[in-house]
């Protein structure tokens, strides 16, 4: 057991992303957790040093490309529903990643939780919102928070509000 204790440890040293801003403690208890907030398609963005390296490392557990441009230093990874996105150089690190109005095949969806609306449900339950949305906006649009250990989330719409296409 204490074997156990010590490799949860060590691997919860290894995965650690680092710290962001300091998030808010003060969180209102909500129903949402329970009621499921729709929060769309998710997706973990990997900062990678290494682009192709990380490409081949993921291919070899199953993942293939379903999207982005490695000339860019970009790809979007699948293994049946879980998806990785590899990031060379775009940001420090790694990101939990939500995206509204996608399926999982990244196809839009007819009706789905705005992100603004996710934004505003958010801010309600006492969420400190690293950026924000613009709510006067009806198209693509995202917003960040971060966890109690500084992980990043970012809420990333790329369709118009339900509705507006």
């Amino acid at each position: 057991m204490l074997r156990l204790g010590i490799l949860a440890l060590l691997l919860a040293t290894i995965c650690s992303c680092g710290s962001v801003a300091e998030p808010r403690r003060d969180v209102k208890e909500t129903k949402m957790a329970t009621d499921g907030l729709e929060l769309g398609n998710f997706c973990v963005c990997l900062t990678v040093k290494d682009i192709a390296a990380s490409r081949r490392f993921y291919e070899a557990l199953g993942f293939s490309q379903v999207g982005g441009d490695q000339s860019q230093n970009w790809l979007v990874l699948a293994n049946r529903g879980t998806k990785i996105g590899l990031f060379q150089g775009m940001f420090e690190d790694n990101i939990l990643t939500f995206n509204p109005g996608w399926t999982p095949k990244g196809e839009p969806l007819e009706t789905f939780t705005d992100v603004r609306e996710i934004q505003r449900q958010l801010e309600a339950a006492g969420f400190a919102l690293l950026t924000r949305a613009d709510e006067s906006s009806d198209g693509p649009a995202h917003f960040m928070i971060a966890d109690p250990d500084g992980n990043t989330i970012l809420f990333d719409q790329h369709v118009p509000k339900p509705g507006k296409r």
